[in-house]
């Protein structure tokens, strides 16, 4: 009877020294995965990103080089022609690459207004996520990713866990790139702003740097 007397003792006594520590490791644990959910989020749109630049750098080249073709300039002396400005190619490379993707000019300026709108559309949508991070701490609190979900007429629920709204707006976001929706997006932008969040210095900093 003693012998339990003591170990309840002990027990009640280490409950209460790791008691706080255990709950500082949850709260730790919790922000660690906010600061992930939103390093993740914004990596994933940031790859999409340097996608369609590509794309849409390839397609306005290439509708340069379908034009120079209408009115060739004559070939300078030496006998290197002269190739895209800044391409660093061989120019023979870009008309087998230009011929190779697209039948003609008008194929070409087609597919340069087209990626130019992907590529748009999802800065815009970077934008929304990083208006999301309302204070800048690079994580997502509770109260953001409900708004942000809310804002684009998706179910928050608090008892799942951050990563499976996270998997949501990921499918939400390839739905927008898929149907071109902008006008979606800009409705959620729109109702974020509402809620009093804004663009800030930080903001425009990424956005800046990731369009370069």
């Amino acid at each position: 009877m003693r012998n339990r007397s003591h170990w309840a003792a002990v027990g009640t006594i280490g409950v209460a020294l790791l008691g706080p520590l255990f709950i500082e490791t949850v709260t730790v644990a919790m922000a660690r995965a906010d600061t992930d959910i939103f390093a993740t989020f914004t990596a994933h749109i940031e790859r999409q990103i340097q996608t369609d630049k590509r794309a849409f750098v390839t397609a306005q080249l290439c509708t340069q080089w379908f034009y120079k073709q209408l009115s060739p300039t004559p070939k300078p002396p030496s006998a290197s022609p002269i190739a895209f400005e800044g391409s660093g190619r061989d120019p023979l490379e870009d008309a087998a690459a230009c011929r190779g993707r697209y039948a003609n000019l008008d194929a070409a300026r087609h597919d340069t207004s087209k990626t130019q709108s992907a590529l748009s559309l999802t800065l815009t949508f970077y934008e929304f996520a990083l208006v999301g991070d309302r204070d800048d701490d690079s994580r997502y609190n509770e109260t953001e990713l409900r708004d942000m979900m809310e804002c684009f007429g998706l179910t928050f629920n608090a008892v799942l866990p951050a990563t499976a709204h996270l998997a949501v707006l990921d499918r939400h976001f390839a739905w927008i790139q898929e149907q071109g929706g902008l006008e979606a997006l800009m409705t959620g932008m729109s109702l974020l702003y509402d809620r009093g969040y804004r663009l800030t210095p930080h903001d425009r900093t990424a956005i800046a740097h990731i369009s370069e």
